[in-house]
């Protein structure tokens, strides 16, 4: 049987059989088993010999050997935005409405399907067969720049940058209503919404700790209705940090159905404009993608 390993920066304090099953593909009953089988390191010093041990922020988690279980996600033909590749990296410019990588239940119709496509199996595999080459990801309905490794090296060297807070990406969206001050610090936890499995929350209890520096390009009114255009450039990357943030001062995302109104199928306005790296050859990369037509909201 196939076996593969899998690797995990930690970025909250957990269970660590909780924090595998809320993190990876691992159901929690396997993840236990995993333990039990003497499979699981902690920074590839400490032997986890118990399900209840506790991870803490900027651990990494190590699974060896993990049998693959039978799960077929096949390549698809898709046009892929590719602004830029080398042997070791690709950077994407993901659409509105593409999820990043498969899930049970949701095997089709994601960016990974086009990647396997185009790249067949020259791409990373660390973080296990529905994550092939996916460093990091962003919401199905924001657009914009992703990085994709290509192997094994690239990927754990990129992925070091991300868990010190290295990797620079910015960010533009259209928010509700105007935004008072030309430069807004937002420093709030953020974790998952008890009352709403589906939306994240700022909360004080099992949550991540979460910045966002807001910055004012311009406001105008369209229809009697107030907006600001911002950038945004994040010190964490929390799950739908931006959009949480900005509802919870009362400016969500414009189009944002979840924390939001929906208004169309383009969804929120929300868009990864920019992403600056160190290469692996020791390279600074910087990239920059247009804003999509759809934020042309008044023409």
């Amino acid at each position: 049987m196939d076996l593969e390993n899998i690797k995990l920066i930690v970025e909250y304090k957990e269970r660590i059989d909780k924090y595998i099953s809320d993190n990876s593909e691992i159901s929690r009953n396997d993840a236990k088993d995993l333990i039990l089988n003497k499979k699981v390191f902690v920074n590839d010093e400490i032997q986890v010999l118990k399900p209840n041990f506790f991870v803490y922020e900027g651990q990494t988690i190590s699974i060896k050997e993990i049998p693959q279980k039978e799960i077929n996600i096949k390549p698809q033909k898709m046009d892929l935005n590719i602004v830029y590749e080398d042997n070791d990296l690709i950077v994407i410019d993901k659409p509105s409405g593409i999820v990043v990588h498969p899930a049970p239940g949701n095997l089709e119709n994601t960016l990974v399907n086009g990647l396997l496509y185009h790249f067949k199996n020259n791409l990373s595999n660390i973080n296990g067969q529905m994550r092939p080459g996916i460093l990091h990801r962003i919401d199905k309905d924001t657009s914009g720049l992703l990085i994709i490794a290509k192997n094994n090296k690239a990927h754990s060297f990129l992925s070091e940058q991300l868990k010190e807070h290295k990797i620079k990406r910015k960010y533009k969206a259209i928010v509700e209503g105007f935004i008072p001050n030309e430069i807004t610090h937002i420093d709030l936890p953020i974790g998952r919404d008890p009352m709403h499995r589906q939306k994240m929350a700022v909360i004080k209890q099992n949550s991540k700790n979460a910045i966002t520096h807001v910055f004012l390009e311009k406001l105008f009114t369209i229809n009697s209705k107030n907006f600001s255009l911002v950038r945004c450039e994040l010190e964490t990357g929390r799950t739908h940090q931006i959009r949480v943030h900005m509802a919870y001062i009362k400016n969500p995302v414009y189009g944002d159905p979840l924390y939001g109104k929906k208004v169309d199928e383009f969804n929120q306005r929300l868009h990864a404009y920019e992403i600056e790296f160190l290469h692996p050859n020791g390279k600074i990369m910087k990239f920059n993608s247009a804003l999509p037509k759809e934020f042309e909201i008044g023409n």
